[in-house]
């Protein structure tokens, strides 16, 4: 089992920018498809980027070109580049292995979140 751990959240004035890392206890990432969703006050919890284990990428509409997810050279750990960071991009942030793809069902192992908050 998988246990998901994340950091790199925090504060940010609106056009900045933050970087979320992604490590996990127990097996490594390296063999399980790795996504970030996010969950806002009130709002359903929605899906951001997906990295599979043989690198294939997919990106919620509304991050496309400005948030990268990417991995370290081991595969160990998974990073969410954030770049002109937008109010509505406030949220709590989760960490998630499981089977690839952009619903929340394909992934098994969760993270505790943490939280993005973008100023305006």
């Amino acid at each position: 089992q998988v246990q998901p751990v994340e950091s790199g959240g925090g504060l940010v004035q609106a056009g900045g920018s933050l970087r979320l890392s992604c490590a996990a206890s127990g097996r490594t990432l390296s063999r399980y498809a790795v996504s970030w969703f996010r969950q806002a006050p009130g709002k359903v919890r929605e899906f951001v980027a997906a990295s599979n284990w043989n690198d294939d990428r997919t990106y919620a509409d509304s991050v496309r070109g400005r948030f990268t997810i990417s991995r370290d050279s081991v595969k160990i750990t998974v990073y969410l580049q954030m770049n002109s960071l937008k109010p509505e991009d406030t949220a709590v942030y989760y960490c998630a292995a499981g089977i690839y793809g952009s619903t929340s069902d394909n992934y098994d192992y969760w993270g505790q979140g943490t939280q993005v908050t973008v100023s305006s």
